[in-house]
């Protein structure tokens, strides 16, 4: 099955994709595919619909908004450098162990929302990523038991301020988690859809030009691995976010670099997960702060 959540921003319903592609309104059976219904509601309730009792259910248009796919995960993982030819673009070595970060929920947003560029960002990049959702509880898996607890995937634009991320100090996680740099979606296909998740091709258009190519059959470490290793060092919720790095074409691996303006068109797709358009605007409601904030802030009395 593929899971849409249908609606204006905070007016979201939930959905299907059937068969023939329409998207059947099931907010009769259940109230929104929020993070803590994964492991109970959804698969009970969702997974087990008949064709018989899909066809009495009505239909969203197709000209409505499509919502990010889940409602409050309780984390977003993210695996970086896990393609070896970006860890070369990055000027970084191919890691030993998955490099892990964390993005917030509150950046995530419908897949074809606008990324909201920040008022005082220089360096906003593009990444598109395989999500894997999380489908019940699970800690200390072994590699065998992984699939298990996999409820299913999603595309994912890993949107990042490269200013943020690498020149201010500290983690990753404040050049990875403003509002709308997780655009999700735009469907959430569950795992018997996607047979073949170690031969997936990712890319992304900038402008319509392409700038990212790849395949989940050059990660560095596999989906597999990924949850089972992340298991052994966080307890996994359901509905919780894993995404699991992003091929090479970056902006910041670019000679000279490339990055993001207003105006800018990103679309991007994985195989079998559709695809996904942002428009990059400017963060209008904070033209008045003071550029200088943040320094006034860190001053020592």
């Amino acid at each position: 099955m593929k899971l849409i959540r249908v609606g204006q921003k905070g007016q979201e319903k939930p959905g299907l994709i059937s068969r023939e592609n329409e998207w059947i309104d099931v907010s009769s059976i259940i109230s929104d595919y929020h993070a803590n219904h994964f492991d109970a509601e959804i698969q009970n309730k969702i997974l087990t619909l008949s064709e018989h009792e899909l066809s009495k259910l009505p239909r969203f248009s197709k000209t409505q908004r499509l919502g990010a796919p889940l409602l409050a995960p309780s984390k977003i993982i993210c695996i970086g450098l896990n393609f070896s030819d970006h860890a070369k673009e990055s000027n970084m070595e191919e890691p030993k162990e998955p490099v892990v970060f964390f993005k917030s929920p509150s950046s995530l947003s419908g897949p074809n929302d606008p990324i909201v560029k920040p008022y005082h960002a220089t360096k906003c990049d593009w990444e598109v990523e395989l999500a894997v959702i999380i489908a019940k509880k699970c800690s200390y898996l072994s590699l065998d038991q992984a699939n298990e607890h996999i409820f299913g995937y999603c595309c994912h634009n890993d949107v990042s301020e490269r200013n943020f991320q690498l020149e201010r100090g500290g983690q990753w996680v404040k050049g990875k988690s403003c509002d709308t740099f997780a655009p999700l979606g735009p469907f959430i296909a569950t795992k018997d859809e996607i047979p073949n998740i170690d031969q997936l091709k990712l890319w992304l258009n900038v402008n319509d030009q392409r700038v990212q190519n790849g395949s989940t059959s050059t990660f560095i470490f596999k989906v597999h691995q990924i949850v089972a290793y992340l298991s052994h060092f966080m307890t996994l919720m359901p509905g919780d976010i894993i995404s699991t790095g992003t091929p090479p074409g970056v902006g910041l691996g670019m000679k000279p670099p490339k990055f993001l303006e207003v105006g800018d068109r990103i679309t991007l797709g994985i195989d079998g997960l559709g695809s996904s358009s942002q428009l990059v605007i400017s963060d209008e409601q904070h033209h008045h702060i003071d550029a200088n904030c943040i320094n006034t802030i860190l001053k020592r009395s």
